[in-house]
C-alpha cells in the first residue's frame, strides 16, 4: 500500500497556490498493482478565485508538476473545480476514479458533497471511455511488450464491465478478479508487476489477445444491457454546486494524516 512509502503527502498539497478541495492518490497504487519503483500520482481539484474567471487573462485551470522527493517520483495534477466538473459530465471515467479514490490525502465538505453528486453523472456511455482506454493501452503493449500496459488493458475493461453491470466505479484490479470473464492468470501478472515498473510481460500473446477481445465483447454486451441512463442526471445540481462553492470561496479542506482506504462509491443500483 501507499503507506509503505513513508511519505507525508499532506504538506505537498498544502503548498499549492490556491485552496485544494481534495487530493487523492490515483495510478498504479489505486489500481492495485504498484511496483517498488512506481511513482505516486496525486490528483485533485483546486479553487481559483472568482476574479480569475471573469477577467481578461486566461486562468490556470490545470496545474501539473513532477518532482523527486525522498527517492520517490511525485506527479501532481489538479484542475480548477469548474473544469473538473465539466470533465465529470463528459463520461470521463478517469476523473471519476480520482474523485472516488479511497486513497485520500486531503478532503473536506466540498469533496464529500461532490462525491455524493457523482452517481448522477454515471451513464451507459462511460463504456466508451473504458473501451477507448483499453484499445490505447493494448496498442502500447503490442509495441513495447511491457507488463504495465497489459495490466492497464485488463483493468479498464474489467472496470467498465463492472460499472455497466453494477453502477459501481471500481478501479482496483484485485477487487475485480472475481468479475465474470476475468482471466485466471491475472494474479500472477499483478505479482510480477510488483518487481519492476517497466518489466516485460512473460505471457502467451495469442492467449491474452483472445482474452482481451473476449472482454471487449463482454463490455459491449454489458453496455447494451445496462440499467444506467443515457444522460447525466446531475447537471443542474453540479452547476449550483460549482457556483456556490466559487462564490463562497470555500476551499478549506482537512488534511488526512495517513492515506486511508475506504469502500468504493456506488452509483444507482442496477436491476
Amino acid at each position: 500500500m501507499i503507506d509503505s512509502l513513508g511519505l507525508d503527502l499532506a504538506p505537498v498539497v498544502a503548498q499549492q497556490p490556491d485552496p485544494v478541495l481534495f487530493a487523492t492518490v490515483s495510478g498504479a497504487h489505486l489500481y492495485g498493482f504498484p511496483s517498488r519503483d512506481s511513482d505516486v500520482d496525486l490528483r485533485g481539484v483546486h479553487l481559483l478565485p472568482a476574479a480569475d474567471l471573469v477577467g481578461l487573462r486566461e486562468p490556470e485551470e490545470t496545474r501539473s508538476r513532477m518532482w523527486d522527493r525522498d527517492g520517490v517520483e511525485l506527479d501532481l495534477v489538479t484542475h480548477d473545480l469548474r473544469k473538473f466538473v465539466r470533465l465529470m459530465l463528459r463520461r470521463n471515467g478517469y476523473v471519476l476514479e480520482q474523485l472516488l479514490s479511497p486513497l485520500v490525502v486531503q478532503s473536506g465538505d466540498a469533496h464529500r458533497e461532490l462525491v455524493s453528486l457523482a452517481p448522477g453523472v454515471l451513464t451507459r456511455h462511460h463504456a466508451h471511455h473504458y473501451r477507448g482506454f483499453a484499445t490505447t493501452q493494448w496498442r502500447l503493449f503490442e509495441r513495447s511488450g511491457e507488463l504495465k500496459p497489459l495490466l492497464y488493458t485488463f483493468r479498464v475493461l474489467l472496470t467498465g464491465v463492472h460499472l455497466m453491470r453494477s453502477g459501481e466505479v471500481q478501479a482496483h484490479l484485485p477487487s475485480l478478479l472475481g468479475e465474470a470473464g476475468a482471466p485466471g492468470y491475472l494474479p500472477e501478472l499483478v505479482a510480477a508487476k510488483a518487481g519492476q515498473e517497466h518489466g516485460r510481460a512473460d505471457v502467451d500473446h495469442d492467449r491474452v489477445r483472445a482474452d482481451v477481445e473476449r472482454l471487449h465483447t463482454t463490455l459491449d454486451e454489458a453496455q447494451a444491457a445496462s440499467a444506467l441512463p443515457d444522460a447525466p442526471a446531475a447537471y443542474d445540481a453540479l452547476h449550483a454546486f460549482v457556483v456556490r462553492i466559487r462564490l463562497e470561496g470555500r476551499g478549506a479542506a482537512d488534511p488526512v494524516q495517513e492515506v486511508r482506504d475506504a469502500p468504493p462509491v456506488r452509483g444507482p443500483r442496477q436491476g
